[in-house]
């Protein structure tokens, strides 16, 4: 894969997400999952780190990978950042 200065960017805010800590994630439930466009529907509570009361939202995933094993339905915890002008999911996992 090329590496673009976008590429390198949404990127880069993903390893800064991933190192933020869980009092960033949010809580919520699949709704859809576009894997062809690396894109999730998410039914949430509020986003404390985008200032977002609950709502339900696509995102990209960042990586595409963090898509697998999940489905809709799913009780997830996750973790959200705008880059870009775009939204996009930087970490995630099932919730039991």
């Amino acid at each position: 894969m090329f590496l673009t200065p976008r590429r390198l960017r949404l990127w880069t805010a993903a390893l800064l997400a991933g190192l933020s800590l869980s009092a960033l994630a949010a809580e919520g439930e699949v709704r859809k999952i576009n894997a062809a466009q690396a894109k999730i529907t998410i039914k949430s509570g509020p986003i404390a780190n985008l200032d977002m009361p609950p709502m339900t939202m696509v995102f990209k995933a960042t990586p595409p990978s963090l898509l697998k094993g999940l489905a809709e339905g799913d009780k997830v915890s996750f973790e959200a950042a705008q880059v870009d002008g775009q939204y996009v999911v930087t970490s995630i996992r099932k919730l039991p």
